[in-house]
């Protein structure tokens, strides 16, 4: 079996470190005591005889600034393992240790784990409820800790188990003392999840990097779209209407590159029939015809000019960014032109030419038709939240 990453993550003083090491059979993580944790940097740990490797992390600690601290770090070491080249440090299941003896700031600590893990969003969870010295009061904690799960809309269904644990012996008197118990069960439960946590983790990675792609891609489209209005500040009649053309192409192929879309023959044709679409297709008359028809409407042409421009470039932008999703998630093919002609032409729909005529009407009641910003902003607005068609 490929050999996973288990992150470790809690409090300050919560025994992160002790729980390492006693997994690992080995003292190779710091521990100490007092108010400041021991671990000041994300650390990974390994040993030929457990069968995952163990990430300890920053201690959260009660303060606004040491708490972001811990967070960003853990944050940062996961925004890295989407990195090429990084993918033996994905996180595949996560340990929310939690103290035994603090049952009353489990929702809290639980709340900031789940922010802190954000990314991982079907990573397998584990809570360590550590220093679990009360056999009597184990069945609360272990409620207690289902209860502030269930108040967590992030994660909530990713838990699969609790196990409380005594990482070393704990001396209460000459003659008493609390044995150290549930490290094997911890190492099992992990082990079998492993399998579904490699899984989960990659999946989390993938998603990441589509999420971080279409930011990416939204910000060609915006700049694109800026592009547009400034263009179309001159007068462009439907016959000139080609004058977009290397705008529009510079975006498609800028948006191709990003989601790996090759320089084929079968891509320079998918990029043509999304080009032809906005500037000679029926769809595209219908938009600037519908437009330049708006009645009762005061404003001056080349505004309008403007608007045309940026919302045609912005939704073939949209479009091209829904296309190209759907082919490098492999859920559609580069050669299929006839569906991306039916994409395209669906996103200048009757849904779309409303939103336009909505955005020509607010500029024309407020007389501030030079505010550039708002117009592009409002046109982004309205593209990225008129859904294209899946289904067809």
């Amino acid at each position: 079996m490929e050999r996973g990453n288990v992150l470790v993550i809690g409090n300050s003083g919560v025994g992160k470190s002790t729980l390492i090491n006693s997994v690992l059979g080995d003292e190779k993580a710091k521990t100490g005591y007092g108010s400041s944790g021991t671990t000041d940097k994300l650390e990974i740990y390994e040993s030929e005889e457990i069968p995952f490797r163990i990430i300890d992390s920053i201690g959260f600690e009660p303060s606004f600034i040491k708490e972001h601290k811990a967070i960003n770090a853990v944050k940062k070491w996961s925004k890295d393992s989407a990195k090429e080249g990084k993918e033996n440090s994905e996180i595949n299941v996560i340990w929310f240790c939690v103290e035994g003896t603090t049952s009353k700031l489990f929702p809290k600590t639980i709340k900031d784990l789940s922010k802190a893990t954000a990314m991982w969003k079907t990573v397998p969870i584990v809570v360590v409820i550590t220093k679990s010295y009360s056999v009597p009061e184990r069945e609360l904690n272990i409620k207690m800790v289902k209860d502030a799960f269930a108040m967590q809309k992030r994660h909530s269904k990713n838990l699969k188990d609790i196990v409380p644990v005594v990482a070393s012996i704990y001396t209460l008197n000459d003659t008493a003392f609390a044995a150290p118990e549930g490290i094997t069960e911890l190492i099992d439960v992990t082990n079998a999840l492993m399998p579904e946590g490699i899984k989960a983790g990659a999946n989390d990675v993938y998603k990441f990097k589509l999420k971080r792609k279409k930011a990416l891609a939204q910000s060609i489209v915006a700049v694109s779209t800026t592009a547009a209005v400034s263009v179309g500040a001159i007068t462009i009649r439907f016959a000139d209407a080609l004058i977009l053309s290397p705008i529009e192409v510079g975006q498609i192929n800028a948006l191709a590159r990003l989601y790996g879309i090759d320089n084929s023959e079968e891509s320079k044709r998918l990029i043509k029939s999304i080009v032809e679409v906005g500037t000679v297709s029926t769809a595209a008359k219908a938009v600037i015809s519908a437009l330049r028809g708006i009645p009762g409407i005061k404003i001056a042409p080349s505004m309008l000019d403007s608007i045309i421009a940026g919302a045609i470039v912005a939704a073939i932008g949209e479009s091209s960014i829904y296309v190209f999703e759907k082919v490098y998630t492999g859920e559609k093919s580069i050669e299929d032109i006839e569906w991306v002609k039916k994409i395209m032409e669906a996103k200048f729909s009757p849904q779309f030419i409303d939103g336009v005529i909505t955005i020509v009407e607010k500029i024309a009641k407020s007389g501030n038709a030079k505010d550039t910003g708002k117009l592009i902003n409002s046109l982004l607005s309205m593209v990225f939240t008129t859904k294209v068609q899946s289904a067809i």
